[in-house]
């Protein structure tokens, strides 16, 4: 079936990324030779169309093509490794797809050998603890 996304990440020198998918669930896993346009074009905020498979290692996107529906791509975020300047007791509440991302450029940046799966499920772990102190925004 042929759903619809936005790319999260995408490291066109490693050749993956990952593509939120419009009907919910787990991000998934994009790899550059599935990709059907320019990787160039593969950035955060790019709307896609793809189809999703299952494999040994989670889902992963084929057949990736820019959706038809695609706008200007968001800008890339601020640096996240900015400190607020309101002090301690104020914080950023994060949009659910602003925290995904964050926490997976860090994964990717602090140990780059992570399998998409590995990846996936840290980043569950630290969503569901983030939600539940009211750190993503739902």
């Amino acid at each position: 079936m042929r759903v619809t996304g936005k790319v999260v990440r995408f490291d066109d020198v490693r050749g993956y990324g990952f593509i939120t998918p419009d009907v919910g669930g787990e991000d998934v896993f994009l790899h550059a030779n599935d990709l059907e346009m320019d990787k160039r074009q593969a950035r955060a905020g790019a709307r896609v169309s793809f189809e999703i498979e299952e494999g040994a290692r989670g889902k992963f996107a084929t057949q990736v093509h820019l959706a038809t529906d695609a706008g200007s791509a968001k800008p890339r975020h601020k640096d996240d490794d900015e400190a607020f300047p309101g002090g301690d007791e104020y914080f950023d509440v994060l949009s659910a797809d602003e925290f995904r991302h964050t926490i997976t450029e860090k994964l990717l940046h602090i140990t780059p050998a992570l399998s998409a799966q590995q990846i996936l499920a840290v980043r569950s772990s630290f969503e569901e603890v983030a939600r539940k102190h009211g750190l993503i925004d739902s």
